[in-house]
């Protein structure tokens, strides 16, 4: 065979595998219509997600974001646009990692119910039995010559803290802001709820905490504050572990979510996206460094696992864990929680104690128990988000789950709204809401 013959099939072989590799490093999202079309939405509709996320770039009211939407579990639409880091000049992409803020509650919460399941924890406990700190706390109460204290009428449980109904704020509120602050938290502590940058186990900040006065009475009012924190440490106490061990060995890795952890490696620094802060007009600015900018993700003392607001993802990893939730606590063969805990998580458990919307909340998420509370989630929807503009949605009617990551702090910004009101429209194969 001549040396041309020979080269005939060698480069015929050489563009096959640029061809399959070029279409390997596009992603699902990129070919979206016979993906969106067999999973009942339109992909001409879809589109209509692209032109506002790039609207919102190109006038710099975000620097970027991930959006990523699954439908029975399977990519339906997904987009990185704008900047992981504009004054670095590094695009966002799919695997950037996010600061995900409260979006933590969720998986100290289920770890808290796995705790349940094995006898270690009952959702009456008192949390005293596991931070004896808290066999006595106080309340804050306004009067005439200013704040007083009252002791609280009961112990805090297990189930108040879940439900943000124990009365511990974050320590802003003015009545108490002062003491907070002189503890280390409150205003001490970004905008109340940051830890990264204490060189101290969380277990004794939670301690320190209990000695200061809370804003309501336990099972009086759904106040939002350090309550996950402290189920942190009832992790760490129940176990024997330390929260990042436990999330990791009993969330994290059965699930296989490879980004999800307290503190990044200072070599993959440059996967995590900047946070930006915007103004009145919603233009944007890059945010300081330290605990109400950047923080203390890579380079922080790496003590404080804060189980409220400390963990950074990405968004293909919080939506594989949103479908466990949805598919109620199994994914892939690996069983996380039964379906029971998962209903109890995500049922309203307080009333209208949160809102008399049509919004409660359950044992970590919020809840929609009245379709129009929250956008176009279905009732028995579930969400939440976290203070660098992140949000999620799991819609179990719909078989949907949306995550929209960002990094803006502050934020004023409507796009959080919009996202998923975007990904509703576009669905064509739906049930209408309060038909069965």
């Amino acid at each position: 065979m001549s040396k041309a013959a020979k080269t005939v099939p060698f480069l015929l072989v050489l563009l096959s595998v640029l061809v399959s590799a070029q279409q390997r490093s596009i992603a699902p999202a990129a070919r979206p219509q016979p993906v969106a079309k067999s999973a009942g939405f339109s992909a001409e509709r879809l589109a209509r997600i692209d032109a506002v996320l790039q609207r919102y770039v190109d006038e710099n009211r975000m620097a970027g974001a991930v959006g990523l939407v699954l439908r029975d579990g399977r990519p339906v639409y997904e987009r990185a646009v704008g900047w992981s880091d504009k004054e670095a000049g590094r695009k966002m992409t799919s695997d950037t990692i996010f600061r995900i803020a409260s979006q933590s509650k969720a998986l100290t919460s289920v770890a808290i119910l796995q705790l349940v399941e094995e006898g270690r924890v009952a959702l009456s406990n008192p949390v005293s039995d596991f931070i004896p700190a808290y066999a006595k706390t106080t309340v804050a109460v306004k009067g005439d010559n200013g704040m007083s204290t009252v002791p609280a009428i009961r112990a805090i449980t297990i189930r108040d803290l879940l439900t943000h109904t124990a009365g511990i704020s974050y320590g802003t509120d003015p009545l108490v802001a002062a003491l907070y602050e002189a503890k280390g938290l409150g205003p001490a502590a970004g905008y109340g709820w940051y830890t990264a940058d204490k060189d101290e186990p969380v277990c004794n900040t939670m301690e320190r905490l209990a000695t200061l006065p809370f804003v309501a009475q336990p099972g009086d009012a759904w106040v939002y504050g350090y309550n996950t924190d402290i189920l942190g440490c009832v992790v760490e106490r129940a176990s024997g572990m330390t929260l990042d061990k436990y999330i990791e060995s009993r969330i994290t890795a059965p699930l296989g979510l490879k980004d999800t952890r307290f503190f990044l490696p200072p070599d993959q620094h440059d996967r995590l996206a900047a946070v930006y802060a915007s103004a009145q007009d919603g233009r944007i600015t890059r945010a300081p460094d330290g605990a109400r900018g950047q923080g203390h993700y890579v380079d922080g003392p790496r003590r404080s696992f804060s189980g409220g607001a400390g963990l950074l993802s990405t968004a293909r990893d919080y939506a594989r864990f949103l479908e466990m939730i949805r598919l109620g606590g199994t994914l892939d063969g690996a069983r996380i929680l039964s379906p029971r805990s998962v209903a109890l998580m995500t049922t309203n458990q307080i009333g209208t104690l949160m809102s008399k919307t049509g919004l409660g909340f359950g044992l970590g998420f919020e809840t929609t128990d009245r379709y129009g509370a929250s956008g176009m989630n279905s009732v028995r929807g579930f969400g939440w988000g976290g203070a660098y503009g992140s949000i999620y949605r799991v819609d179990p009617e719909e078989r949907l789950v949306i995550v929209f990551m960002i990094q803006l702090m502050p934020s004023n910004t409507d796009i959080r709204e919009k996202f998923p009101t975007l990904v509703y429209q576009a669905l064509d194969e739906g049930r209408p809401p309060g038909s069965h």
